[in-house]
């Protein structure tokens, strides 16, 4: 019969080499997660919907033809685009525009002799003078004259009548209300 102090050693080296199998098992069945792909999904860049505007949805009836414009035309966009990145994309574009054709307030005709909301101005800005018309956010197009209400200027502009001077850009620029017209 073996003595009691030699199997010691031997039930140590037994233990050791179990725990060293299962180390290897265990990291032979597992991979880095820096290896691993579920799909190639996770992967795409995210694509967020279009950010709305906040406050009222106000428009001009000029808007409003817009925003029935850009419907159709992405509808026609939508119905021939072949890639699905594509039709992404325009799908993400015609769930705006619907939301805003349905949330859109069409404003009240400006108040004759003052500036408001649709009204058509022409301003002196020094020695030059703009049109400026006052739009909703959607249809604002700076190079054209189109700002939308929000802007700060439009909100300096809002209740001026004609031969106001208004003070804009920490004074260095003064505006000069020549004709405001609905």
């Amino acid at each position: 019969m073996p003595r009691l102090g030699a199997i010691q050693p031997i039930m140590a080296l037994a233990h050791r080499m179990e725990h060293c199998t299962r180390q290897t098992y265990w990291r032979s069945n597992s991979m880095s997660v820096a290896f691993r792909r579920d799909s190639d999904e996770e992967h795409k860049e995210p694509r967020f919907e279009r950010t709305i505007p906040s406050g009222p949805n106000y428009v001009t009836a000029r808007g409003l033809a817009l925003i029935a414009a850009r419907i159709a035309e992405l509808e026609a966009n939508l119905a021939v685009a072949a890639d699905e990145v594509e039709r992404e994309g325009i799908a993400r574009d015609l769930r705006y525009w619907n939301t805003r054709q349905v949330t859109a307030i069409k404003a009240p005709a400006p108040p004759a002799g003052e500036a408001a909301f649709g009204s058509c101005l022409r301003v002196r800005i020094g020695k030059s003078e703009r049109t400026i018309h006052i739009v909703g956010d959607d249809e604002a197009d700076p190079a054209t004259g189109h700002i939308p209400f929000s802007a700060p200027l439009a909100r300096a502009l809002v209740g001026a009548a004609a031969g106001d001077r208004i003070d804009f850009g920490a004074g260095v620029e003064v505006l000069e209300v020549l004709e405001p017209a609905p």
